[in-house]
């Protein structure tokens, strides 16, 4: 039974840290919290339901469609929203903002398509055994999309002229300007590669559920913060471990205590961890010297 859980639990902490990028991402870059990030990745996942219904669209082509205009919904999130009054010490108004602009989605969504829960497409389910754990070609699909996701962005990040402009933006964007960047396309940037890895997620939790409602981005949003605050945030690395130990423990919690409290195992070991380690698994601890 451990074994099946811990299955479970790392295919569903895959989409955790593909959602966790997302804030972690943004907060590097702009010490702020995207709290709209979760129902960006709902309305690009409603649009991949749409692709697919009245465009009969593939899965993998109607994935990358529907994540491309979450991308495009994210960087839009951005301008209208955050860029008007980021600058200065403006962090109480941010804040309203992306709770105003994640209300607004949400109902947005239940206005264009309806409040009750649809079915999403999914491909057809092959069950594999292997000794006494169970495994299905969508979870194998869902942790290859992952790494190759997870791949993707480190050579984004890592390895490309816009990764370090990035990094840079995220140690002093007012230096950063002073070398040239241009700072609102690249915040703008982050913003979209963040919501690109969040409707993917979406995507694939709709696969794996046969699910999409209005307000799925809530609970997947928190968890996927909790995850990020975990792993450390603003650390890239430490927010994938923190997606993965949030969906492990989730599981092994589901399975050996109750289903009932799946929600709040997320939280608890968040809360565990942070009362030992304040800065998570990989944040940075920082010092002010007076």
């Amino acid at each position: 039974m451990f074994l099946q859980q811990l299955v479970n639990g790392i295919t569903v902490g895959a989409i955790y840290a593909m959602v966790a990028l997302g804030y972690t991402m943004v907060y590097g870059v702009l010490q702020i919290v995207n709290w709209a990030h979760a129902d960006v990745l709902m309305f690009g996942t409603f649009i991949g339901l749409l692709l697919t219904n009245v465009f009969h669209m593939p899965l993998f082509a109607m994935a990358v469609l529907a994540a491309a205009f979450t991308a495009a919904l994210g960087m839009s999130v951005e301008i209208v929203a955050y860029r008007p009054i980021k600058s200065g010490n403006r962090r109480m108004a941010v804040l309203v903002s992306a709770l105003g602009m994640s209300t607004f989605l949400q109902n947005l969504a239940q206005l264009v398509f309806g409040s009750s829960s649809q079915p999403f497409p999914t491909i057809e389910k092959v069950t594999y055994t292997i000794g006494k754990v169970t495994f299905t070609n969508i979870q194998l699909i869902i942790l290859g999309i992952t790494a190759i996701m997870l791949f993707i962005l480190y050579m984004i990040v890592y390895k490309s002229k816009i990764g370090i402009a990035m990094r840079a933006c995220s140690v002093s964007i007012p230096n950063a300007k002073l070398m040239g960047i241009n700072t609102n396309f690249i915040i703008s940037l982050t913003f979209g590669i963040g919501a690109f890895m969040a409707g993917i997620a979406g995507i694939c939790i709709a696969t794996y559920y046969n699910a999409v409602y209005p307000t799925m981005g809530y609970l997947l949003g928190m968890k996927a913060f909790a995850a990020a605050i975990l792993g450390g945030i603003g650390s890239i690395p430490g927010s994938v471990l923190g997606g993965f130990v949030i969906g492990i423990f989730e599981s092994l919690g589901a399975g050996y205590l109750s289903s009932g409290y799946r929600d709040a195992y997320a939280f608890i070991v968040m809360i565990l961890v942070l009362a030992i380690r304040p800065s998570g698994f990989m944040g940075a601890k920082h010092i002010d010297k007076v």
